[in-house]
């Protein structure tokens, strides 16, 4: 009798210190990339001032789902995300060139 009584206060120990189950997650799910980059329908805006209704333009108009500013000598991440449109800038801010990636 004992030991069963042991033996039980210590599964409910082992129990209480095990990793607490998953709950089912609650929090909005990201939106999914809209579609793939297709840059030529975003030329119109080379040569304009960055601002971010440019970028939101420029991804709206590539049918991108993600946009980035790349600014000169600026660290990037070199990996190829065909739903990621990119405005690239000169030091005044100036939209030189938009592509995907």
């Amino acid at each position: 009798m004992i030991r069963s009584a042991l033996a039980l206060a210590t599964l409910a120990f082992a129990a209480g210190c095990a990793a607490p189950v998953p709950v089912a997650d609650t929090q909005p799910a990201a939106q999914a990339p809209q579609g793939q980059c297709q840059a030529d329908a975003a030329q119109t805006l080379v040569g304009q001032q960055l601002s971010s209704v440019l970028v939101e333009e420029a991804r709206k108009a590539s049918g991108a789902g993600s946009a980035r500013v790349l600014r000169p000598g600026q660290a990037i991440t070199m990996e190829f995300n065909p739903f990621r449109v990119n405005v690239e800038v000169n030091r005044r801010e100036v939209v030189t060139a938009i592509r995907c990636g």
